[in-house]
């Protein structure tokens, strides 16, 4: 299990925002309807009843409006998840026919290379973009002993290289993301 405390970060206060608006929703039905013990229905919501400057309707509306933005800004930023993926044509001659590779495919042996390196536990990666212009994003599961500049200078010598030959690539732009994981590496005894 990995260790994304982010992602439950972003979780949680999304949950706690949520109960707060629910809470607020319900006791402002239930004062409405006369239900409330602790509001009496016709009871003014603020004390005195001279309306506040103009200036601060505008300063309301104006934060109303920023925080409205951010708040659309994070929940597309919530959908999001990774790179869309394409299926490569490779053809020479589209009279005698055609190959393709679906993007997936073409990155599962480097991903099984990559998974046996010291100190990583697993990887996922995501071959966007098409063949003219490739992108790789690659999260890595690092053990708690893993040591992520080896396996970053080993990614670097090694990995990417044969990736690129594989594909018959001259470059491969690839952005890596390591997550530590609660386990450990085999330890002598």
């Amino acid at each position: 299990m990995s260790l994304n405390r982010p992602a439950r970060l972003n979780r949680a206060l999304l949950a706690l925002f949520g109960l707060v608006l629910l809470a607020a929703g319900g006791f402002a039905v239930t004062a409405h309807f006369g239900q409330l013990s602790l509001v009496a229905a016709d009871s003014a919501l603020a004390p005195g009843t001279a309306p506040p400057p103009a200036w601060v309707w505008y300063v309301v509306a104006a934060g109303a409006i920023i925080l409205g933005l951010l708040l659309l800004r994070w929940l597309a930023a919530q959908l999001t998840r990774k790179p869309k993926t394409h299926t490569w044509r490779f053809e020479t001659d589209p009279g005698s026919g055609r190959t393709e590779l679906a993007a997936g495919v073409a990155v599962a042996p480097f991903l099984t290379e990559v998974e046996t390196y010291p100190g990583v536990h697993s990887a996922h990666a995501t071959l966007a973009g098409t063949r003219d212009d490739p992108a790789l994003a690659l999260v890595l599961a690092v053990e708690q002993d893993g040591d992520p500049t080896a396996i970053r200078e080993r990614l670097e010598t090694h990995g990417l290289p044969r990736l690129r030959q594989a594909l018959d690539l001259d470059t491969v732009p690839a952005t890596i993301e390591f997550r530590f994981t609660t386990k450990a590496g085999a330890r002598a005894r």
